[in-house]
Protein backbone atom coordinates (compact mmCIF):
# COMPACT_ATOMS: atom_id res chain seq x y z
CA UNK A 1 0.00 0.00 0.00
CA UNK A 2 0.59 3.33 -0.79
CA UNK A 3 2.41 5.43 2.13
CA UNK A 4 0.36 8.57 3.44
CA UNK A 5 1.84 11.44 2.57
CA UNK A 6 1.50 15.32 3.91
CA UNK A 7 1.26 17.94 1.43
CA UNK A 8 4.54 19.38 1.72
CA UNK A 9 6.13 15.68 0.86
CA UNK A 10 4.43 15.05 -2.19
CA UNK A 11 5.12 18.13 -3.22
CA UNK A 12 8.80 17.56 -2.88
CA UNK A 13 8.53 13.98 -3.66
CA UNK A 14 7.20 15.56 -7.14
CA UNK A 15 9.63 18.40 -7.57
CA UNK A 16 12.53 14.96 -7.34
CA UNK A 17 10.74 13.25 -10.11
CA UNK A 18 10.58 16.23 -12.33
CA UNK A 19 14.78 16.75 -12.09
CA UNK A 20 15.49 13.72 -12.05
CA UNK A 21 13.32 12.84 -15.57
CA UNK A 22 14.56 16.43 -17.05
CA UNK A 23 18.26 15.64 -15.78
CA UNK A 24 19.27 12.22 -15.32
CA UNK A 25 20.28 12.89 -11.75
CA UNK A 26 18.89 13.92 -8.35
CA UNK A 27 19.50 17.66 -7.18
CA UNK A 28 21.60 18.77 -4.69
CA UNK A 29 20.80 19.70 -1.06
CA UNK A 30 21.78 23.22 -1.57
CA UNK A 31 19.71 23.33 -5.31
CA UNK A 32 16.74 21.63 -3.62
CA UNK A 33 16.49 24.04 -0.92
CA UNK A 34 16.30 27.14 -3.22
CA UNK A 35 14.12 25.51 -5.65
CA UNK A 36 11.81 25.10 -2.92
CA UNK A 37 12.43 28.07 -0.91
CA UNK A 38 13.59 25.98 2.15
CA UNK A 39 16.23 25.93 4.01
CA UNK A 40 18.40 23.03 3.69
CA UNK A 41 17.82 20.97 7.57
CA UNK A 42 14.00 21.04 6.18
CA UNK A 43 14.89 19.28 2.94
CA UNK A 44 17.29 17.18 5.17
CA UNK A 45 14.29 16.22 7.31
CA UNK A 46 12.14 15.27 4.39
CA UNK A 47 14.47 13.11 3.05
CA UNK A 48 15.03 11.72 5.95
CA UNK A 49 10.85 10.86 6.74
CA UNK A 50 10.47 9.84 2.96
CA UNK A 51 13.30 7.53 3.59
CA UNK A 52 11.20 6.12 6.52
CA UNK A 53 8.09 5.43 4.84
CA UNK A 54 10.24 3.89 2.36
CA UNK A 55 9.14 5.75 -1.08
CA UNK A 56 12.91 6.58 -1.37
CA UNK A 57 16.45 5.47 -0.75
CA UNK A 58 19.76 7.40 -0.30
CA UNK A 59 22.98 5.49 -1.91
CA UNK A 60 24.75 5.19 1.29
CA UNK A 61 23.90 7.41 4.48
CA UNK A 62 26.28 10.94 2.69
CA UNK A 63 26.08 10.44 -0.93
CA UNK A 64 23.92 13.33 -2.82
CA UNK A 65 22.06 9.97 -5.26
CA UNK A 66 18.59 9.17 -4.43
CA UNK A 67 16.53 6.29 -5.75
CA UNK A 68 12.83 6.82 -5.79
CA UNK A 69 11.11 3.54 -5.09
CA UNK A 70 8.05 1.79 -6.76
CA UNK A 71 5.43 -0.13 -4.75
CA UNK A 72 7.40 -2.75 -4.29
CA UNK A 73 10.23 -1.03 -2.66
CA UNK A 74 12.42 -1.53 -6.34
CA UNK A 75 13.42 1.84 -7.87
CA UNK A 76 11.33 3.35 -10.10
CA UNK A 77 11.36 3.06 -13.88
CA UNK A 78 12.85 6.33 -14.28
CA UNK A 79 15.57 5.28 -11.87
CA UNK A 80 16.80 2.62 -13.37
CA UNK A 81 17.98 4.78 -16.92
CA UNK A 82 21.66 3.91 -17.75
CA UNK A 83 23.38 6.37 -20.27
CA UNK A 84 25.49 4.24 -22.57
CA UNK A 85 27.88 6.38 -25.02
CA UNK A 86 27.10 5.78 -29.00
CA UNK A 87 30.31 5.47 -30.23
CA UNK A 88 30.10 4.95 -34.14
CA UNK A 89 28.54 2.61 -36.65
CA UNK A 90 29.51 -1.01 -37.25
CA UNK A 91 29.06 -2.80 -40.34
CA UNK A 92 25.97 -6.01 -40.84
CA UNK A 93 27.46 -6.52 -44.02
CA UNK A 94 30.86 -5.35 -45.83
CA UNK A 95 33.03 -4.45 -43.04
CA UNK A 96 33.39 -0.60 -42.66
CA UNK A 97 36.29 1.42 -41.72
CA UNK A 98 36.34 1.94 -37.66
CA UNK A 99 34.96 5.46 -36.68
CA UNK A 100 35.94 6.65 -32.70
CA UNK A 101 33.66 9.34 -32.86
CA UNK A 102 31.13 10.51 -30.23
CA UNK A 103 27.91 9.83 -31.72
CA UNK A 104 25.79 10.75 -28.53
CA UNK A 105 24.15 8.56 -26.12
CA UNK A 106 21.64 6.09 -25.98
CA UNK A 107 19.51 5.27 -22.23
CA UNK A 108 18.66 1.93 -21.88
CA UNK A 109 17.15 -0.02 -18.87
CA UNK A 110 20.03 -0.86 -16.03
CA UNK A 111 17.90 -3.89 -14.83
CA UNK A 112 18.43 -5.51 -17.80
CA UNK A 113 21.98 -4.37 -19.01
CA UNK A 114 23.83 -4.66 -15.93
CA UNK A 115 27.57 -5.00 -17.36
CA UNK A 116 29.74 -2.33 -16.47
CA UNK A 117 31.32 0.23 -19.09
CA UNK A 118 28.82 -0.70 -22.10
CA UNK A 119 28.60 0.91 -25.15
CA UNK A 120 26.20 1.26 -28.18
CA UNK A 121 27.40 1.05 -31.85
CA UNK A 122 24.89 1.94 -34.97
CA UNK A 123 24.32 -1.00 -37.23
CA UNK A 124 24.53 -0.30 -41.20
CA UNK A 125 23.39 -3.04 -43.40
CA UNK A 126 21.86 -6.32 -43.21
CA UNK A 127 24.19 -9.39 -42.75
CA UNK A 128 22.96 -10.19 -39.10
CA UNK A 129 19.69 -9.76 -40.30
CA UNK A 130 18.14 -13.44 -38.93
CA UNK A 131 19.60 -12.65 -35.77
CA UNK A 132 17.08 -9.64 -35.58
CA UNK A 133 20.11 -6.58 -36.22
CA UNK A 134 18.86 -4.79 -38.78
CA UNK A 135 20.34 -1.50 -40.44
CA UNK A 136 19.75 1.12 -38.34
CA UNK A 137 19.73 -0.99 -34.99
CA UNK A 138 21.83 0.19 -31.91
CA UNK A 139 23.64 -2.48 -30.56
CA UNK A 140 24.88 -2.41 -26.80
CA UNK A 141 27.82 -3.88 -26.00
CA UNK A 142 29.90 -5.14 -23.26
CA UNK A 143 33.30 -4.83 -23.47
CA UNK A 144 35.39 -7.94 -24.02
CA UNK A 145 38.77 -9.07 -26.01
CA UNK A 146 37.81 -12.72 -25.56
CA UNK A 147 34.55 -14.85 -27.25
CA UNK A 148 32.69 -18.27 -26.99
CA UNK A 149 31.87 -20.00 -30.41
CA UNK A 150 28.32 -18.80 -31.16
CA UNK A 151 28.18 -14.91 -29.44
CA UNK A 152 27.92 -12.11 -31.36
CA UNK A 153 30.87 -9.81 -31.11
CA UNK A 154 31.75 -6.67 -32.36
CA UNK A 155 35.52 -6.77 -33.88
CA UNK A 156 37.81 -4.88 -35.59
CA UNK A 157 39.86 -6.66 -38.67
CA UNK A 158 43.54 -5.30 -39.79
CA UNK A 159 43.22 -2.71 -36.63
CA UNK A 160 40.95 -0.54 -38.99
CA UNK A 161 37.46 -2.13 -40.31
CA UNK A 162 34.38 -2.91 -37.78
CA UNK A 163 32.04 -5.53 -38.21
CA UNK A 164 29.56 -7.33 -36.54
CA UNK A 165 29.22 -11.14 -36.72
CA UNK A 166 28.91 -14.71 -35.03
CA UNK A 167 32.21 -15.62 -33.52
CA UNK A 168 33.82 -19.18 -34.33
CA UNK A 169 37.21 -20.47 -33.60
CA UNK A 170 38.34 -23.02 -36.05
CA UNK A 171 41.80 -24.62 -35.12
CA UNK A 172 44.20 -21.46 -36.31
CA UNK A 173 41.49 -19.69 -37.56
CA UNK A 174 38.73 -17.47 -36.60
CA UNK A 175 35.41 -17.51 -38.64
CA UNK A 176 32.84 -14.60 -38.76
CA UNK A 177 29.86 -15.61 -39.89
CA UNK A 178 26.51 -13.83 -40.67
CA UNK A 179 23.31 -14.54 -40.30
CA UNK A 180 22.13 -13.39 -43.51
CA UNK A 181 22.04 -16.61 -46.54
CA UNK A 182 23.28 -13.41 -48.61
CA UNK A 183 26.77 -13.47 -47.21
CA UNK A 184 28.90 -15.78 -46.75
CA UNK A 185 31.09 -16.47 -43.83
CA UNK A 186 34.77 -14.95 -43.58
CA UNK A 187 37.70 -16.56 -42.50
CA UNK A 188 40.63 -15.00 -40.50
CA UNK A 189 44.23 -15.63 -38.86
CA UNK A 190 43.96 -14.83 -35.57
CA UNK A 191 46.35 -11.96 -35.84
CA UNK A 192 44.15 -10.02 -38.34
CA UNK A 193 40.89 -10.34 -35.97
CA UNK A 194 40.99 -8.21 -32.76
CA UNK A 195 37.21 -8.61 -30.61
CA UNK A 196 36.46 -5.48 -29.31
CA UNK A 197 33.02 -6.30 -27.47
CA UNK A 198 29.41 -9.01 -26.83
CA UNK A 199 26.71 -7.65 -28.61
CA UNK A 200 24.02 -8.49 -25.49
CA UNK A 201 21.02 -6.19 -26.45
CA UNK A 202 19.36 -4.42 -29.48
CA UNK A 203 17.62 -0.79 -29.32
CA UNK A 204 15.24 -0.54 -32.21
CA UNK A 205 13.34 2.81 -32.90
CA UNK A 206 12.34 5.09 -29.37
CA UNK A 207 11.98 3.46 -26.50
CA UNK A 208 11.76 -0.66 -27.67
CA UNK A 209 14.87 -2.53 -26.34
CA UNK A 210 14.98 -6.55 -27.47
CA UNK A 211 17.47 -8.96 -25.16
CA UNK A 212 19.40 -10.90 -26.76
Amino acid sequence: MQPKLTFKQQVFLNYLEKQIIQTGKTPSLRQAAADMNVSHAAISQTIKTLEEKEVLRREGRYSRTIHLLNRTGSPAGMMRWLEVPVVGHIAAGLPLYAQQQWDGTLVIDASVYRGKNLFALKVEGNSMKNAAILDGDLVVCEPRQFAENGEIIVALIHQEEATIKRFFLKEKKIELRPENPDYKPVTYDLNEVLIQGKVIGVQRGPDVAERL
